[in-house]
C-alpha cells in the first residue's frame, strides 16, 4: 500500500471534446419561460440597450415566433461567433449582468427548437447565426444567416427600437405555444403568459425600469396584417415600494461581518400589514416572499427566502431584507446559472445572527418588530372571516385595498380579474375558472357607463358586487347543482337589468 499523496501524479493530458448530446444537458436546467426571457433582457442591458421589445408574432390563430429586440451596441462577427459558441469564452466586466456565457443558448434552446441571432453595430453590416436543436445535437454546426434576411429583419424594427445598431433574438418552434389553431386558447395563453412575464421582469429588473431612460415593451403582432393589437410597457415592481413602512424607524441599516468578504450592509424593511399592493403580493405566496432579496449589479437575483438562516413563518410575512452582493464574494455566495436564486454558505447565517445597526441593536430585534407588527394587525381585524381569493386586474386600487382590509386573502392563489370582451350571446358574464377571470359582455358596457369614459378599472360598484357574488365559485373545485342554479339566477337578473339600463339610456 502506497503512502497517501496530497496531489495526484499525471503522465500527460488528452483532449476530450464534449459529445454533441451535451446540448441536451445544457438545455435541461429547468429554465422557466419568464426566467429565460429575463436572461435575454440581461444581455440587452449589458449591451447598453435603452429600449427592449419582446415581440410575440402570430399568424391568425397560431403563435409562430417570439423575438427579443434591443437597441444595444450590437456585435461584430467575432463577438457573435463567441456568443453563439457553446461554452464560448467571454470576459464579463465586474458590473455586467452576464456571468457564465451560457444563458443565451441554454435559456433559448430550453424553450425553442431554433435560435436565431441577427445583429449589427454602428460600423458593421447586419450578420446572423442560427442554432437548430436537431443540428446542435449531432455536429455543433451553426448556420450562417443569409445577409439579405439579416438586413430585412433589422429593417423591420428600424423605427423602434433599432436605429443605428441593435440585436434581434428570434425563437422558432416555441415548445409552450398552443399547438392547435384555436383563437380562444391562443388569447388565453397570451393573457396568462404576458401577465406573468410582465410581473417577473417588473420585479427582477425593477431598479433598471425605475430609470427614466430604460423601457421594456411586450407586444403581439399579426404577421399578415402587421397590426399590433396588444402592447404595453413593463412597470417596475419594487418589493420595497410601500408608501409608508409598517413600523416607525424602518427601514434600518445593519452591518453583517463576513470574515472572508468583509462588511456587508443589509437593509431591513417591515411592510405595512394587510397590503394588497402587487409589490407586496408579487409572484408566488406571501410566505415565499419574506426574507432576503439579493441584488447583483442592481439586478434582483433572489426574491425572498431565508437561505438557511431560519424557516419561513406566517408571522414574519412582513419582513424583507435587501442585500447588495459585493463585487467579490468568494465562496460565501454562489449564484445559479439562471440567476434566480443564491446559495449562501453557513458563514452568511452566522454573520446575520450577529449583525447590528449603528445603535448596536441586534438583527433579532428587527425580526421581533416584524412579528409584533403582523400580530397587532391580526388583532385589529376583528372576528375571523374565511379567507378568499383576492381581486386583481380590473379592480380599482382603492377597492382592492378596501376588500383587503375586510377579508383575509388565500396565499398562493391567482387573483380574480375582471375583463370586458365581446360575446356571441346576450349573457352578462362568463367565467374562466382555470385562470380566475370574470369576463363581462362588452355589449352592455356603454349603457352601464352612461356616457362616462371606459377604463381598466371602470364601474367599481358593479365589479365589487360581482366579486362578492362570484369569488366562492373560484374557491370551490366543483360546481354543484346549487351553485349552477345560483349562476343561472344571477345571469338572468343581470341580463334583464343591463337591457333595462340600455333602454333607458338609448344605448
Amino acid at each position: 500500500m502506497t503512502d497517501w499523496q496530497f496531489d495526484v501524479p499525471t503522465s500527460g493530458s488528452k483532449q476530450l471534446p464534449p459529445d454533441p448530446r451535451y446540448v441536451d444537458a445544457l438545455t435541461s436546467q429547468g429554465y422557466g419561460f419568464e426566467v429565460a426571457i429575463a436572461d435575454l433582457v440581461d444581455n440587452s442591458i449589458d449591451a447598453g440597450a435603452k429600449d427592449v421589445v419582446i415581440h410575440f408574432l402570430r399568424d391568425g390563430d397560431f403563435l409562430v415566433s417570439l423575438l427579443v429586440v434591443d437597441d444595444g451596441a450590437g456585435m461584430n462577427e467575432e463577438a457573435l461567433d463567441v456568443a453563439m459558441t457553446v461554452g464560448g469564452r467571454r470576459d464579463y466586466g465586474a458590473d455586467k449582468l452576464g456571468m457564465f456565457g451560457t444563458g443565451l443558448k441554454s435559456a433559448s434552446l430550453s424553450h425553442a427548437t431554433s435560435l436565431t441571432v441577427v445583429t449589427k453595430t454602428k460600423r458593421s453590416r447586419p450578420i446572423g447565426r442560427r442554432w437548430r436543436m436537431e443540428q446542435a445535437r449531432t455536429d455543433f454546426l451553426c448556420d450562417i444567416v443569409d445577409a439579405k434576411y439579416a438586413q430585412a429583419l433589422l429593417d423591420r424594427y428600424a423605427e423602434r427600437p433599432i436605429t443605428w445598431q441593435g440585436t434581434v433574438v428570434r425563437w422558432d418552434g416555441v415548445k409552450d405555444f398552443p399547438k392547435h389553431g384555436d383563437l380562444a386558447q391562443t388569447d388565453r395563453y397570451l393573457h396568462r403568459v404576458i401577465d406573468k412575464l410582465g410581473l417577473h421582469l417588473g420585479l427582477y429588473l425593477h431598479r433598471f425600469l425605475d430609470q427614466p431612460d430604460f423601457n421594456i415593451t411586450i407586444a403581439v403582432e399579426d404577421v399578415r396584417s402587421g397590426i399590433v393589437y396588444m402592447e404595453y410597457g413593463v412597470e417596475p415592481l419594487d418589493p420595497f415600494g410601500y408608501p409608508m413602512p409598517g413600523r416607525a424607524e424602518y427601514p434600518r441599516q445593519f452591518q453583517a461581518h463576513l470574515p472572508t468578504v468583509g462588511e456587508l450592509p443589509i437593509s431591513a424593511h417591515i411592510w405595512p400589514a394587510k397590503s394588497s399592493m402587487p409589490e407586496y403580493r408579487g409572484l408566488g405566496t406571501v410566505l415565499d416572499r419574506q426574507g432576503f432579496y439579493f441584488y447583483r449589479n442592481n439586478r434582483l437575483v433572489q426574491a425572498g427566502g431565508w437561505n438557511g438562516f431560519r424557516q419561513p413563518e406566517q408571522h414574519l410575512s412582513l419582513a424583507r431584507i435587501a442585500v447588495d452582493l459585493p463585487k467579490e464574494y468568494g465562496d460565501v455566495f454562489r449564484l445559479t446559472v439562471k440567476k434566480a436564486g443564491v446559495e449562501a454558505s453557513p458563514e452568511f447565517a452566522v454573520a446575520i445572527e450577529a449583525a447590528e445597526d449603528a445603535q448596536q441593536r441586534a438583527f433579532a430585534e428587527f425580526l421581533a418588530d416584524a412579528e409584533t407588527t403582523y400580530r397587532e394587525a391580526r388583532k385589529r381585524r376583528g372576528p375571523e372571516r374565511k379567507s378568499v381569493i383576492p381581486p386583481g386586474k380590473g379592480f380599482d386600487p382603492d377597492l382592492r385595498k378596501a376588500i383587503d382590509a375586510e377579508l383575509p386573502f388565500l396565499d398562493g392563489e391567482e387573483p380574480i380579474s375582471m375583463r370586458w370582451r365581446r360575446f356571441d350571446s346576450d349573457a352578462f358574464f362568463d367565467l374562466d375558472r382555470e385562470d380566475h377571470v370574470v369576463y363581462l359582455n362588452q355589449k352592455y358596457r356603454p349603457a352601464l357607463l352612461a356616457g362616462r369614459s371606459a377604463g381598466l378599472n371602470d364601474l367599481p360598484v358593479l365589479k365589487s358586487l360581482l366579486y362578492l357574488l362570484l369569488h366562492k365559485v373560484f374557491e370551490s373545485e366543483m360546481q354543484g347543482s346549487r351553485e349552477k342554479d345560483n349562476l343561472a339566477l344571477w345571469q338572468a337578473i343581470l341580463v334583464a337589468a343591463a337591457q333595462s339600463e340600455a333602454e333607458r339610456n338609448g344605448a
